[in-house]
């Protein structure tokens, strides 16, 4: 293993200065926890009887405190395929916690939404704060205090930041991360994304696009275009709180079987000796290895977002600026649909996770001492892992299987991370290059402003846009609306862009890990809706986005001087209404977005001002 890289080394620093009161005090928090919080010794005889009344066989083991007692934290559901499959993972951890002497109960159950159903539906608005419900769901399953170790099932996009910023709060328990896998292959992305763009443009009708959705969203497990979902997987084991090598390993299939079993009994072992408690694990070192690992793959830009998101639950301040300057020293060393032709299965067989993790040790730009829960060693996690009768051996990994999609840091496709930090009259916005043509990575030309995406595609589907346009969609931010993702306006602005005019994106809205080949400056901050830059942005305005110089203006005009455009009336149904008081608190993108870490934060404020706070609206 190499030494860090210099430019690791120094953004890391600069976390670690930022975040040491607010870190020390979570430190603190957790290590009191320990001491003095809930747990089964502490119970009540009558708070104890009703944590083990219909424990069946473990009964006994869980009543005389045989081991130690597991809280499983579940997103099942069978209408969300990646989540489908944890339907029978209780029942059989139970019985992997048994073979170690230890047990295992489900503590309780989190929401899980699918944004491939509610992609463009009102139901999107409630996505990004559903992250903010799974951490709450999590937090009430384990506040019971009937546990010494946690295992979480989650794979999809808030999913596991939700699960994991809940469980966070729990910082002295052992946890991991139990993954089910993707999807095997279905229609190849490139076709299903053909069959989208000629249904915009009207050469195809809907039986032929459900036909090709179909054809591609297939079967249990995730989806297998490397989004938020995927690049969730890849975090967690970079910041080694899964079994390592087990990101990619399909549903259904024995050596997945085995990977649950390894993680049951990893956390079973962990909480027997009281080591590697999750809130130790989750440093800054663990952040930035999420980050590296985000910006050498060309991960989702979602996580722009909940990067932030997840380290403030443990006490750390990680902006955009950081990730700016970690794309600098990452090159990108994967081409995963949508910035490639091959899928995360492609990319599984080709080398995966354990390639990826090797090759970014031997260039120092990974933290190989990081206190992985999911291994004796970080090293462990660039192996790959294979069934040798009923036991997983794990092999070194060899060269890349295919260099078309997976390369060496020293032969990478790009020099950068593809992930940019652009700013300027209009706020701080993310710009995802690695997925844009390079010629492309600058726009200049009048714009047209939009309050929602229905506006745009009406707009498109009238040839209003058939020219060179840079489209701004605002009032899309946390406050106004929740912050949907706009994916939904993929396929019309790619057939603008096929039809040679210059077309870029701008909204204070999200676009998924799905996002593509049109330029895109994304989670504009501050929003419209709170005077943000983009309320002052008129029709005909020329908005120049550069992510060659880090820009994102309005040209030849003094936005302070016109007065901002009202923001539409907040919308009901569909259950939205219910949210406003998460409307109401969330703070910026860059800060995560949340209201319920705004909240906390604002209860018990770190105690040395001279700390300077996250980046401010």
């Amino acid at each position: 293993m190499a030494a860090l890289d210099p430019r690791i080394a120094a953004v890391t620093d600069r976390i670690v200065e930022r975040s040491k009161v607010r870190r020390r005090h979570y430190l603190d928090l957790i290590e009191a926890e320990a001491e003095r919080g809930i747990d089964r010794p502490r119970l009540s005889c009558g708070n104890f009887a009703h944590g083990f009344a219909a424990a069946g066989e473990d009964k006994a083991a869980i009543r005389t405190m045989r081991g130690p007692n597991i809280g499983i934290v579940t997103a099942f559901n069978d209408m969300l395929s990646a989540h489908q499959p944890y339907g029978r993972y209780p029942e059989q951890m139970k019985i992997f916690a048994r073979e170690v002497g230890a047990t295992a109960q489900v503590a309780g159950g989190t929401p899980a939404m699918c944004d491939g159903v509610t992609q463009g539906q009102t139901g999107m608005e409630l996505s990004l704060q559903s992250r903010d419900v799974i951490a709450l769901s999590t937090a009430v399953a384990l506040s019971h205090g009937m546990f010494e170790g946690v295992a979480m099932l989650g794979i999809c996009d808030k999913i596991v930041p939700g699960l994991l910023i809940g469980a966070l709060r729990f910082g002295h328990l052992p946890a991991l991360l139990v993954p089910a896998g993707p999807m095997p292959s279905g229609l190849a992305n490139k076709e299903k994304q053909r069959v989208r763009q000629l249904y915009a443009e009207g050469k195809v009708g809907k039986d032929e696009l459900l036909a090709a959705e179909a054809a591609s969203y297939h079967g249990a497990g995730t989806c297998t275009f490397y989004g938020t979902a995927n690049s969730n997987q890849m975090m967690m084991e970079l910041m080694g709180l899964h079994i390592p090598g087990s990101a990619f390993v399909n549903p259904g299939t024995p050596l997945r079987q085995a990977l649950t079993r390894a993680a049951v009994h990893r956390v079973a072992a962990l909480a027997a000796a009281k080591q590697r408690p999750l809130g130790l694990v989750v440093d800054e070192r663990a952040i930035v290895n999420a980050a590296v690992g985000l910006l050498a793959t060309g991960g989702s830009t979602n996580h722009a977002i909940h990067i932030p998101a997840i380290a403030r639950a443990a006490g750390i301040v990680i902006d955009w600026q950081d990730l700016d300057a970690l794309s600098a020293a990452v090159p990108l060393i994967a081409r995963v649909y949508p910035n490639g032709s091959g899928d995360v299965n492609d990319f599984h067989h080709a080398g995966g996770m354990a390639f990826t993790t090797r090759t970014l040790l031997e260039a120092g730009l990974l933290h190989g001492d990081i206190l992985a829960a999911g291994a004796d060693d970080f090293e462990d996690f660039a192996t790959n892992p294979r069934l040798e009768g009923d036991d997983i051996v794990w092999d070194a990994v060899g060269e890349s299987r295919n260099p078309d999609m997976l390369r060496p840091v020293g032969d990478p496709f790009l020099a950068d991370g593809g992930m940019r930090l652009v700013t300027g009259n209009l706020g701080r916005a993310i710009f995802k290059t690695s997925a844009v043509a390079p010629e492309r990575w600058t726009i200049e030309a009048p714009c047209r402003v939009f309050s929602d995406q229905d506006q745009v595609l009406l707009a498109f589907k009238a040839g209003e846009l058939d020219r060179d346009v840079i489209v701004v969609v605002r009032f899309q931010g946390p406050r106004a609306n929740g912050m949907p993702e706009l994916h939904k306006l993929t396929p019309p602005l790619g057939v603008l862009q096929d039809k040679g005019f210059k077309v870029a994106l701008v909204t204070d809205g999200r676009m998924s890990g799905a996002s593509g080949k049109v330029p895109a400056a994304i989670h504009c901050c501050p929003e419209a809706l709170v005077g943000g830059p983009l309320a002052r942005v008129r029709d005909g305005d020329i908005v120049r986005l550069s992510a060659h110089d880090g820009r994102i203006e309005v040209v030849g005009v003094d936005l302070d001087q016109r007065e901002p455009t009202p923001p539409p009336l907040p919308s009901w149904g569909t259950g939205r209404e219910l949210f406003a008081f998460m409307r109401h608190g969330a703070d910026n993108a860059e800060l995560g977005g949340s209201a319920m870490l705004a909240a906390m934060e604002a209860e018990q404020p770190v105690a040395d001002e001279t700390v300077p706070a996250p980046v401010p609206a």
